[in-house]
């Protein structure tokens, strides 16, 4: 399985968006809709490389001190991954 590691910029939220999504119970956030910004990314082949490039990066000044965050995604799944909603019956 293929993997994407980035780096990215993270967004500081609003008093009045934190108030909002603590109350409605909603994400904060919404990725697939405005992504952070990202600063850096790499690809990998497997898990391994993927959690070693991302403590690689990790390292990194911005990572450390919290302005940045270190996201690692798969690309492909080897199977499909399929939502249980129901209990069968």
């Amino acid at each position: 399985m293929r993997f994407l590691i980035v780096r990215t910029d993270i967004r500081t939220a609003a008093d009045i968006d934190l108030a909002a999504a603590w109350a409605g119970g909603g994400p904060l956030r919404d990725e697939p809709t405005a992504p952070e910004s990202r600063r850096q990314t790499v690809h990998a082949e497997d898990r391994d490389a993927a959690l070693l490039l991302a403590r690689a990066l990790a390292t990194v000044g911005a990572v450390r001190s919290g302005r940045q965050r270190v996201k690692v995604l798969p690309l492909d799944e080897p199977g499909h991954r399929q939502r249980w909603t129901d209990p069968p019956g």
